[in-house]
């Protein structure tokens, strides 16, 4: 299959990274409970609605509906 990204690279990839600390590279988190919080970095908002869940490696705002994994594929 020319220029499809197999499967079990994904998995291994998803594996190798933790998401927090690729959106922490960007945006400055903060930890509620297991998840994490912050400013949306894709909307302009003044109160935290974006949400980071480090163990199902998935991100999701709640204002603008963006979200997740930690690489676009």
């Amino acid at each position: 299959m020319a220029g499809r990204i197999p499967d079990q690279f994904i998995d291994e990839l998803l594996a190798r990274t933790d998401i927090t600390d690729v959106v922490a590279s960007r945006i400055t988190l903060k930890k509620t409970g297991q998840n994490y919080s912050a400013l949306c970095p894709f909307h302009n908002e003044k109160s935290p609605s974006f949400s980071l869940n480090p163990n199902k490696q998935f991100y999701y705002c709640f204002g603008c509906g963006a979200g997740g994994m930690p690489f676009p594929f």
